[in-house]
């Protein structure tokens, strides 16, 4: 089965992506935008059992999402996404 990974848990309802997946939070609350170390720490150990099949759905500060994607990316040689659009998610994938 592929996995959702969720950058951060927040109010958002993120049950439409359970669709494409069993959904993994990857962390939750407030983090400080300038501790990029400590995210990267987070994310890898996170995303240490990802696939290349599975999704990222960025959220929350954009900084977090950067690193969250550029891990799986460098992790895999591809990025897939799940981008919220009217009320559902949709999927882009991008070969590197």
């Amino acid at each position: 089965m592929k996995t959702v990974y969720v950058v951060n848990k927040s109010a958002h309802d993120f049950s439409a992506a359970k669709e494409f997946g069993e959904l993994c939070f990857l962390s939750e609350g407030p983090m400080d935008r300038y501790a990029i170390n400590s995210m990267h720490r987070v994310f890898s150990e996170g995303l240490s059992q990802s696939k290349g099949c599975d999704y990222i759905v960025p959220c929350s500060l954009t900084v977090m999402s950067i690193v969250c994607c550029s891990i799986f990316a460098h992790k895999h040689g591809m990025l897939n996404l799940l981008i919220y659009k009217n009320g559902r998610y949709i999927e882009r994938n991008i070969v590197l």
